[in-house]
């Protein structure tokens, strides 16, 4: 599995993708959890258990991807990556939700990067997210990651283009220390110390 922990002060959860097995009873369960403002803005009116039930356990069948972050062992946000497959122009679509609870703490943008380092994985070209007008909140994100958003029929619909986002960045190679640089280091960073500490207190001034 690949864990990655939030860096935010606020938000102490980590994210990882899904298995398929996991999939089914975590997003459902997730999304079930979702108060009815959340739900009315992330199904576009669609509120009812029955309803959440049967799109969860279509998610776990059709190939869909879910990026989730995790409290504390339960799932309290999630983005989804739906197939190309799944959309009647060909274009993969994403949608997110996330608990109140977890809210304000940078948790949307962890997993919108998360969700756009996967779609470039896959060789997506551009993806499709569509939301709700009244969800303010999602439609500041997705602008915020580059989506042109049309409101048309009570909705917000627009398009990302991968090839304006940045790919992850590699981390840096590791290199070797040799326990006489290690040394020289120490020493130097001592006298660097000391010269600042004799600075605060004028003992390094010029009489």
């Amino acid at each position: 599995m690949n864990y990655d922990s939030i860096h935010s002060t606020a938000a102490k959860g980590t994210v990882r993708t899904l298995s398929q097995q996991e999939e089914l009873p975590l997003l459902r369960d997730h999304l079930l959890r979702l108060d009815r403002t959340s739900r009315h803005d992330r199904f576009h009116g669609f509120i009812d258990d029955s309803f959440i039930r049967r799109y969860a356990e279509r998610c776990a069948n059709d190939g869909t991807v879910i990026i989730a972050y995790f409290e504390d062992g339960v799932v309290r946000g999630a983005a989804e990556l739906h197939p190309p497959e799944q959309s009647p122009d060909a274009q993969p679509e994403i949608a997110f939700s996330v608990e109140r609870s977890a809210r304000r703490k940078g948790v949307g943008s962890t997993l919108f990067r998360k969700l756009i380092a996967e779609a470039h994985a896959k060789g997506y070209g551009s993806l499709r997210i569509t939301t709700g007008a009244q969800n303010d909140a999602m439609r500041a994100l997705a602008t915020k990651f580059g989506a042109q958003l049309t409101f048309r029929h009570g909705e917000s619909t627009g398009s990302i283009d991968l090839s304006e986002q940045q790919q992850p960045e590699a981390a840096p190679a590791v290199t070797a220390v040799t326990p006489v640089e290690a040394a020289h280091a120490i020493v130097e960073m001592n006298r660097a110390y000391w010269r600042m500490v004799m600075q605060i207190s004028g003992w390094g001034r010029a009489a």
